[in-house]
Parts: C-alpha cells; structure tokens; sequence
C-alpha cells in the first residue's frame, strides 16, 4: 500500500493531470485537512477576544492576498490599499444601508466596484514604474479619500455611515463565532482562486511582467491588458476585505483608511515574504498581533516605570518601524522564507545536505 507520508523527492509524478495537482505532495493534503480543522474548532476553545483577532486578522490576509498579487507578483508597487479598502468598504454600505440589498449581493458587487476604480487608476502603470507608480497610487490615495470626505449626499461626508451585519433568513451573523466563520470560508475562497491564478496563462503573464517587462512584450504579452488587469484582480480582493471590515466594525469613515493603513498592508507582504500567499496570511498576523504584544509588554514595564508610560507608549510606533527595516536588511524573504528555511531543514533532519 502507498506510504501517504512519502517524502518529495520521492514523489515521482507520470500524468499530467498529477503533476498539475494543487497540492502534489500527500503529506500536505494531510496537513492542510488539520490546518483547517484547527481554525474550525479555534472558537470552541477560545474568548471571544481571541475570536475578534482572529476575524481581523482573516480580513487582513485577503486583503494582503490582494496586494501581493499586484506588487508581489505583478511586481507594480501600490500605496492606496487604505483607499481601496475604503471604495469596498464605502460601496457595501451604500448598497446595504442606503439602497437596502442583500449583503450577499453588496459583498461581490463592492469588490466589482473596487476593482473597476483600481483597474482605472492601474492604467498609468503602463508608463510608470517604481517610485513614480508609488506616487501615482498615492496620488489614488488622496483622491479616493478627497471624493469621500466631500460626496456628502451619498457618503455622509466625515460623519461616515452605519452598517448592520449580514443575515441569513432569521440567522444573524451577529456574534464573533458567526462571524469569524464567514470571514474564513472568504479567506479560504481567496487562497484558493490566487494559488489557481498563477497556474494560468494570465498569472504567468502577471510572473513575467514582473521578472521584466519590456521582455514579457516582445514574447506577445499584452502590458496594457494584463497590468490593468492585476490591479483589477487585486483590487477585487482588497475591495472584499474592506465590505467585511466595514460590517464587522458596522461603521465607515474616511479618517479610518488613511495613509497609514496603506502602509500597515505594505508592512504585511514585506514582513510575510513578497510572492507568497503563505506569506500575506503570516505578515497579516502578524501586524494584526503585533499592536497586542506591544501593548502587553508596555503594560508591564509600566507597572515597573511608571512616569515612563508616554515614551513607552510612543515606543510603539518605533518598534513598528523598526520590525519592517529589520526584516528588509536581514530576511527579505519574509516569514514565508523563514518557514521554508524550517520546512527544508526538517526535511533533510538528520542529514545535513
């Protein structure tokens, strides 16, 4: 009988319906099944606290998944995810709260929507790349806010609007469990689609644009169609996770996606490991924990110092800094690199070549 723990190298493949399977080694088909199964049952043993971390940091990885497909994969660097999150989350409300849909429909059209504005604001990336591009998206930043702030007669202007949470007959998705598990079947979507995507013609062609561009036109890509294309896609998915951050939070304002949050997600791909969807759920953990780590140790020393709390408390934002250029100068890979680093070694464990 096959041994379903046999090794890589070992992994001979003679179809090529095997060799195009998603998950080729059967030992990660087994740790994928107890991966999951852990995040089914994390509410069954945990606080509602913990189940509220969990939920924001869900909604980060999809929206991280989506910025790593234009900058990670794509290699085109985006500064407005907060604003992209802002047109997803903004539209969800106006769709549900205004005009009274189904959230069920507000949620896929918020991602259309946003994807319809990324994809207009993805077409100077054409002419422009590096620091240029990032200040063209910037630039989206700015006036994606600005047009918020002062559409007063749809938006509400500063005062933001108020959402409820989704529904299902007479079921509420009220509760942190309910919830939560909506936001993970989304995430699961999104793994899913984004691994798929890159096994397609239009995700190599996203590959090679990002190794170079100029050779990727003389082999017959299309650059116009395939960079618009990438912020679409990726705006898609951050458009998603800013509908479940507005409905999860129940409220929208422009000062909650400042600049700020557009570099909180930039963080999270450079911290998770540029090109990997392993690494976007990693770096989204780990910007979503790191607020409560800080915090926690800044509680204790405050115990100790007391009249240090306003430094200990600006030293938040210094360890944030920090954490990102400690990452760029000694692992560049991110987290994702980290754990492959961990994976090789324990496969090679007790040999060491």
């Amino acid at each position: 009988m096959r041994n379903p723990f046999v090794v890589e190298s070992g992994n001979y493949k003679t179809s090529y319906r095997k060799d195009m399977e998603l998950i080729r080694v059967p030992i990660n088909k087994v740790l994928a099944v107890i991966l999951i199964g852990i995040f089914i049952a994390l509410p069954l043993v945990s606080t509602s606290y913990v189940v509220g971390l969990a939920t924001l940091a869900a909604i980060a990885s999809i929206g991280a998944i989506g910025l790593n497909i234009i900058t990670g994969y794509t290699g085109q660097i985006s500064l407005g995810v907060g604003a992209f999150l802002g047109v997803g989350g903004y539209a969800s409300a106006i769709l549900t709260s205004t005009l009274g849909i189904s959230f069920w429909i507000a949620l896929p059209l918020a991602g259309v929507i946003t994807a319809v504005v990324g994809g207009l604001f993805g077409i100077p990336s054409l002419r422009l790349k590096g620091l240029y591009l990032a200040i063209a998206t910037l630039a989206a930043q700015v006036i994606i806010i600005f047009v918020i702030t002062r559409w007063t007669d749809v938006t509400n202007g500063t005062s933001g609007m108020v959402l409820s949470r989704p529904t299902i007959g007479s079921f509420s998705f009220g509760s942190a469990t309910s919830y939560y598990y909506l936001v993970f079947v989304v995430l699961l979507i999104t793994i899913f689609y984004t691994l798929n995507l890159f096994r397609t013609r239009t995700g190599r062609a996203f590959l090679a644009i990002r190794e170079r561009d100029v050779a990727a036109e003389v082999m017959g890509i299309n650059l116009f169609k395939y960079k618009v294309l990438a912020f679409a896609i990726s705006s898609f998915f951050i458009g998603i996770a800013g509908s479940l951050l507005a409905h999860y939070t129940m409220i929208v304002s422009p000062e909650i996606y400042s600049t700020h949050l557009s570099i909180e997600y930039l963080a999270m791909i450079l911290i998770g490991g540029l090109g990997s969807v392993l690494g976007s759920i990693l770096g989204a953990v780990f910007i979503t924990l790191l607020p409560v780590g800080l915090t926690f140790v800044i509680d204790i020393l405050t115990n100790y110092f007391p009249d240090l709390y306003s430094m200990l408390t600006a030293f938040r934002e210094i360890v944030f800094g920090a954490v990102i250029v400690i990452f760029l100068i000694f692992e560049p890979g991110g987290l994702a690199h980290i754990w492959d680093n961990i994976r090789n070694y324990l496969k090679r464990w007790p040999f060491t070549h």
